[in-house]
């Protein structure tokens, strides 16, 4: 099974958003992998360093595989994820509210 996504998170496929979608795809036992939706780049979905090295964007749009006895959960969940922006990415442990041009 297959589906393509537009990533939403404004990081991306980095940071947060990679880091739960790695545990989250972690958490099925089908085999999971991602890529660029329109090229052959698809790796791994249970590793955070392949995952965050295909450097997705926001806005890109990203082919998720599944195959096993889960994949449509695993799809699910992991489409939701991707379409889902990230409240609270400027409250993280950045280095605060700086560098505004005021």
């Amino acid at each position: 099974m297959e589906r393509i996504v537009e990533v939403v998170p404004a990081a991306g496929l980095h940071a947060r958003p990679a880091s739960e979608f790695v545990q989250t795809a972690n958490g099925f036992d089908s085999e999971v992998t991602v890529g660029r939706a329109d090229g052959d780049d698809a790796v791994s979905a249970n590793s955070m360093l392949a995952v965050t090295g295909l450097n997705v964007d926001h806005g890109e749009q990203v082919r998720i595989t599944a195959e096993g006895d889960d994949a449509a959960a695993a799809l699910d969940e992991l489409e939701t994820l991707l379409s889902t922006p990230v409240e609270d990415e400027d409250s993280g442990e950045g280095e605060g509210e700086g560098g505004g041009d005021g």
